[in-house]
């Protein structure tokens, strides 16, 4: 049996418990060695030696972390959880990188961390190469985050079958920003009308962007995935702070005060960005918001690009993510193209990393 607990149930959270419930209750996979133990959210927390019921997690907010639930610790939540019979995995479900700074710690009691959390990985190298070194036996505890690039798609796994097969990288580049695939597969394709502003603020009231749009605009998500797959790919070198990054938030509108200012003010650019696009037209190619992990170290990258018409990422609908590896074996490139985001498709990968977990440790495939 795998105990789970989950450290920021919100909507991914809340997804991935309605997918193990689900799963547990499906008479073709009633025998899942999953099971909940641990819920823990900013205010309260429940750890559990025997696994939660159905019925409980079906209303987790009112029956799990009730009032009368303990109040949050984290430290003291990692103790209890250490302390479970069995091998025991905790899925972070947050953003936080104070929460993502614990996973030495976690790691270091046996805990497994399975998490979407980009932090960990994208941040400090020396966060990055402690989780990584304690998680390299082959009989200690184990790291996945599959759902840190691309959500569900497998993008970390398949680079990961590449390297370890000795494989040679020469470029990864992709589009892996929901939101800025879905602007820009909207502005920019030929005979589209819609102005940029207006792209933007139907993107937000649609919930493809944060609640201030800037944070996605500004490239840095995008950032953050580049550096998770170039570390993945042996450049240790790469990272958020030396990774060239174009920010297409325009100068004027970086300081403003808040999200409704901003997107107040964001038509008087609608030129700009007109300019852009039609200029891209006019050469037969789109505009693209892409991420760039050079296989030599030296080019790598984060900005707004050119695409012919017949290339793929041209070609890409609403806000799918679409990721291309170029390697020795592969020169023309393998593709991975699907829902990059989304509470759903997000816990799925989740999912299915802790179904990895599990193989880990020899549980039977039957079970699965």
């Amino acid at each position: 049996m795998l105990n789970v607990a989950i450290v920021g149930p919100g909507l991914v959270g809340a997804a991935l418990v309605e997918q193990l419930v689900a799963h547990a209750q499906s008479p073709r996979f009633s025998s899942l060695p999953i099971a909940i133990v641990g819920l823990i959210n900013s205010k309260k927390m429940a750890v559990s030696s025997t696994p939660f019921s159905a019925t409980d997690l079906a209303d987790w907010k009112t029956k799990i972390l009730a009032s009368s639930a303990a109040p949050a610790d984290l430290a003291q939540f990692a103790e209890k959880l250490a302390a479970i019979k069995g091998a025991t995995a905790v899925v972070d479900c947050t953003s936080s990188e104070s929460v993502a700074e614990q996973y030495p710690t976690w790691l270091a009691k046996g805990l497994h961390v399975v998490t979407p959390n980009k932090k960990a990985f994208s941040s400090d190298i020396s966060l990055f190469q402690k989780i990584k070194e304690l998680s390299s036996s082959p009989q200690g505890p184990s790291v996945y985050h599959e759902a840190t690039v691309g959500a569900g798609l497998p993008i970390l796994s398949t680079l990961n079958d590449l390297v370890r097969t000795g494989d040679r990288i020469v470029k990864v580049e992709g589009i892996f920003s929901g939101t800025l695939s879905y602007l820009f597969n909207n502005f920019s394709i030929p005979g589209a009308t819609q102005k940029f502003s207006d792209c933007v603020a139907v993107a937000k009231a649609s919930g493809y962007t944060e609640p201030d749009p800037r944070d996605d605009l500004n490239g840095m998500d995008v950032a953050r995935k580049v550096t998770i797959l170039g570390r993945a790919a042996g450049l240790l070198g790469i990272g958020i702070d030396t990774l060239p990054v174009e920010n297409i938030v325009p100068e004027a509108l970086r300081t403003v005060s808040t999200a409704d200012e901003f997107m107040n003010r964001l038509p008087e650019f609608d030129d700009h960005f007109k300019k852009l696009n039609d200029e891209a037209l006019e050469s037969g190619s789109v505009l693209r918001y892409v991420g760039t992990v050079d296989g030599s170290g030296s080019q790598s990258s984060v900005k707004l690009a050119r695409f012919p018409l017949d290339h793929p990422f041209a070609a890409l609908k609403g806000s799918d993510n679409i990721i291309a590896f170029t390697t020795e074996r592969f020169p023309i490139p393998l593709i991975v193209q699907g829902a990059g985001a989304g509470a759903a498709v997000t816990a799925f990968g989740i999912f299915a990393d802790l179904i990895k977990v599990c193989e880990r440790f020899g549980i039977p495939s039957a079970q699965l």
